[in-house]
């Protein structure tokens, strides 16, 4: 009788659902305006690892297609101001998921800037303010660094590389190696699978569905409404001050993910924080 139930539990080929298959890889693609041509093996290899790795990883690719809506309308405007290819959002999304995380390194904010890089591009940092969490900060500071890098090794690709290896050390593997270019070198791991991960996060978002990801099942997140406060003086209870306001230091906090403390210090030039425009879509919990 055992025997007969699993007999009978196995599916029949008119049972079975169609599963998803990965499409060709592409003969070439477009990043920032350069081609990359996919005819050499190991280009095209290590990009089909790398879109393997990411297109079933359904808990990173729905997260990030959810937050997309919310977050990449401003993050392109800020790039586009700032004369940064439309591309490099695919590589503030493979560091940060469009989130404000903190790396075990200590990198943190969308664009991932360690401390000691962050000060350099003049981002405050202190135990009341972290302007890596602040997009119109961050992002002015990745394109110049980025647009440094270009202009340095006359690559867009190369500038990718060297947000992950560092442009001195992209530059030190490249001499001893006497090559051309990123593709051409031979690097550590993670800076070899960098530029990757960027162009499968590319084609993924590019065309979801083709991926398997239909976005008309996938619930988007709607852009926050805000409304600017400036404040010309220092806050010395944000939670207090965020109560006056009608809101919430939760509700503060989410909108100015920059704020790290209760307390905000006199400088000069104030600041300008971001209150919710339409308190329906943001208010206070009310039983």
């Amino acid at each position: 009788m055992e025997g007969q139930k699993q007999e009978e539990s196995k599916s029949t080929p008119e049972s079975k659902v169609e599963h998803f298959q990965m499409p060709q890889l592409p003969d070439s693609i477009i990043f920032a305006g350069e081609l990359i041509d996919f005819t050499d093996w190991d280009l095209k290899e290590r990009l089909d690892k790398e879109l393997h790795a990411i297109v079933y990883y359904h808990n990173l690719i729905i997260p990030c297609l959810k937050r997309s809506t919310r977050f990449l309308p401003e993050l392109e405007r800020l790039m586009k101001e700032n004369n940064l290819p439309d591309d490099f959002k695919y590589l503030a999304i493979i560091e940060s998921g469009l989130e404000n995380v903190t790396s075990p390194s200590g990198a943190q904010g969308f664009w991932q800037f360690m401390a000691a890089t962050a000060r350099e591009y003049e981002m405050t940092i202190s135990e009341y303010i972290d302007e890596r969490n602040d997009l119109a900060k961050s992002t002015p500071a990745a394109a110049k660094y980025i647009i440094n890098a270009k202009d340095s090794m006359g690559s867009w690709v190369d500038a990718a590389a060297s947000f992950n290896r560092g442009e001195a050390g992209l530059k030190k593997d490249k001499k001893w190696q006497e090559a051309d270019s990123y593709f051409d070198t031979y690097m550590n791991t993670e800076t070899g699978r960098y530029v990757f991960r960027i162009l499968a996060m590319k084609l993924i978002f590019e065309d979801p569905m083709k991926y398997g990801y239909d976005l008309k099942k996938i619930e988007q997140y709607e852009p926050y409404e805000t409304k600017s406060e400036r404040v010309e003086e220092g806050i010395l209870d944000v939670a207090h001050w965020s109560k006056e306001k009608g809101y919430n230091y939760k509700i503060v906090r989410k909108l100015n993910p920059w704020i790290i403390g209760n307390r905000l210090p006199n400088r000069s030039g104030g600041y300008t924080i971001l209150l919710p425009a339409k308190d329906e879509h943001f208010s206070n919990y009310k039983d």
